[in-house]
């Protein structure tokens, strides 16, 4: 029984990208951290594209480690080969983008995890699994690692899978260039070609660039070079031309690369080269796998090639399966992708379970985050309020006992020891922006007029902002609202932070079937794609079948809906939780003084203590839980 569409094998990193585009490594400033290494980016680009994927490779007993392991798990890919090293660190990769043509990079990689790679950690079963092993050069240059990768490739042809070789020429990888040449593609040895050519018998399917066939063929004339491989291997051997796109031969080498078998191209500007073939492989796999044609798989590999070539970082930039799809159907409209808002829109919000992990298919979420209703309390103080909300994390973290679908929303202001010590605890966090009460919106001050406060954000905060607006404001209090969710949306997405847009109509006007609706629509025209709604309780079918429709009309791939509690009774929430949890999108819950109002009080004046507060508030959230699941129980077996 295969389980697994592919396994790759071999190098893993962790790649700190410098954000600063054009100017030289040695004067970056600042960098982003992705996953790297040639067979993880190629692992996680297949999972993209719904192949199921593993890595066998090795990390570090550290953080660095940590967050491969963790990443590659939020891309779906399978752990199971993945080692921990005691001994050894994760390797890691300075990279920068200096121009179309040049990209500097150094390799940290003396005595790191994956180069420990031994036969011990190739797993018969796992590799039984599997219907293909893809393998790359780089672990063939040192004697223990290919023992490694020849014994998964054995047993690879034991068990009836496929194999593909990445020749992923890294001339400093091998020894034959000095640790500043990162950027180097090509130099001439005898004995890496003698190496590669002793096992390219052991594979059915050979990629690499024009200047890798060299390495591999012992010739700087390509076609000279796909024949000496020719004659070791009966692979199918796929050129990557650049430009030209890519050509396959199964066969006889021709007398001309062009005779080969292609698929189209896509002229799109060139702003990062590096990891493109690992893109570019990962839609070829999915082409071979799914045993289309060459020029069909061709076609999946450069385009998936393309997005890569057009957007910062290696693995992040691969694109969704809905993604290559939609842009395959729809074409190019312009060569920069990563400008293309349609197209960015489809691949932030069908990659985002790679940003932020966890099942959020069910949202109980107990917020804390009120500021301005604390500070009106009797006995309030900064320091009190912010011990109170380290109490409420401690309900929610009862309640949620480890369990996915249970989250917090808590502010920095006053809540900043509760909010932080949240981070890593497993609970869906969000975030808020807003200065309480203020209509026209206006934003917490620490954020900054540009919003660039947010860069000092936790990667799995989302920011959340509440909008008191409705369809009769006029036009000016609508575009000043307007603008100022606009520019805080646009830099929750440079620094990949999820959004949250809470709308609350009944507070300013009243209220009809399509009020709710009719905002949802302006803040999409106005270029703003919330990844979550936090909406009023509506007690009206048609009310919420029409702010459904409001989203559904312009966001196929929204995460869904919370219902606010407005400090509502328990009775008041259940009898809104029925309604609501009749709709799918509708994913739970965010209520706050429900929970905590009375018992802040209470505590704030000194008549209850901490322990009794917890328990309170933790009876309270895991009563609405109950209240919610019931409710979602009873509409699925109405539906």
């Amino acid at each position: 029984m295969k389980t697994l569409d592919v396994i790759t094998i071999g190098r893993s990193s962790v790649d700190l990208y410098g954000d600063q585009i054009g100017g030289r490594l040695e004067d970056m400033g600042s960098f982003s951290k992705y996953i790297g290494g040639s067979p993880t980016n190629i692992a996680c680009g297949a999972a993209r594209l719904g192949l199921k994927s593993a890595v066998i490779t090795r990390v570090g007993d550290e953080h660095m480690g940590r967050f491969i392991r963790e990443q590659l798990v939020r891309e779906h890919v399978d752990v199971r080969g993945v080692a921990t090293d005691p001994a050894r660190l994760t390797a890691l990769v300075l990279l920068g983008i200096r121009d179309e043509d040049q990209f500097p990079l150094i390799f940290y990689r003396e005595n790191c995890a994956d180069m420990a790679l031994s036969e011990d950690d190739i797993d018969e079963s796992l590799i039984a699994e599997s219907r293909a092993v893809l393998a790359t050069g780089t672990h063939l240059s040192h004697r223990q690692t290919e023992a490694a990768v020849l014994k998964a490739l054995e047993l690879a042809r034991k068990h009836g899978a496929r194999t593909a070789l990445d020749i992923d020429y890294r001339p400093n990888l091998w020894g034959v260039a000095g640790h500043g040449e990162g950027e180097s593609r090509f130099v001439e040895s005898a004995k890496v070609t003698e190496k590669l050519q002793s096992t390219l018998h052991f594979f059915d399917l050979i990629v690499g660039t024009e200047e890798e066939f060299h390495i591999a063929g012992g010739s700087t004339d390509t076609l000279a070079a796909l024949r000496a491989v020719r004659r070791v291997s009966g692979a199918t051997l796929v050129c990557k031309r650049g430009a030209k796109g890519a050509t396959a031969f199964t066969g006889a080498i021709p007398d001309s690369l062009d005779e080969g078998e292609s698929g189209p191209g896509f002229p799109i500007e060139v702003f990062n080269v590096l990891g493109a073939g690992d893109g570019f492989f990962s839609g070829l796999l999915k082409g071979w796998l799914d045993d289309e044609d060459w020029p069909t798989a061709l076609k999946y590999a450069n385009a998936c090639g393309a997005f890569a070539v057009s957007r910062h970082g290696c693995t992040p930039s691969y694109p969704s399966l809905t993604e290559l799809e939609f842009f395959l159907d729809r074409g190019i409209l312009r060569p920069d992708l990563r400008n293309d808002a349609e197209l960015e829109q489809i691949h932030w919000s069908t990659t985002r379970h790679s940003r932020s992990g966890g099942d959020w298919s069910t949202m109980r979420v107990f917020a804390f985050d009120h500021r301005m209703q604390l500070e009106e309390m009797e006995g309030y103080t900064l320091a009190r309020g912010g011990a109170f909300k380290e109490l409420c994390l401690r309900a929610a973290l009862r309640v949620a006992d480890g369990r996915p679908g249970y989250g917090i929303l808590c502010d920095s202001r006053i809540g900043r020891n509760a909010l932080y010590a949240a981070s890593g605890t497993g609970l869906w966090i969000g975030r808020p922006c807003e200065w309480p009460g203020s209509r026209p919106l206006e934003l917490e001050p620490e954020l900054g007029l540009d919003c660039g406060g947010l860069v000092q954000w936790a990667r799995e905060d989302v920011v959340k902002v509440l909008c008191f607006c409705h369809p009769t404001d006029d036009e000016t209090m609508r575009a000043r609202q307007v603008a100022t969710v606009r520019r805080l949306f646009q830099a929750a997405r440079r620094n990949s932070l999820e959004f949250l847009l809470e709308i609350i109509p009944s507070k300013v006007g009243p209220m009809n079937t399509m009020a709710t609706a009719t905002l949802i629509r302006q803040f999409y025209d106005a270029g703003i794609y919330p990844d979550w709604w936090k909406l009023e309780p509506m007690s009206d079918r048609a009310a919420w079948e029409s702010a459904i429709a409001a989203i559904e009309d312009n966001d196929r791939h929204t995460r869904g809906i919370v219902v606010l509690g407005l400090d509502a009774p328990e009775g008041e929430l259940a009898a809104s939780f029925a309604t609501a949890a009749g709709f799918d999108l509708v994913k739970g819950f965010a209520v706050g003084r429900t929970i905590f109002g009375d018992v802040a009080r209470g505590w704030f004046r000194g008549d209850i203590a901490d322990g009794e507060a917890v328990a309170q508030m933790a009876a309270r959230y895991a009563r609405l839980c109950e209240i919610w699941d019931e409710a979602r129980q009873t509409a699925g077996g109405a539906q």
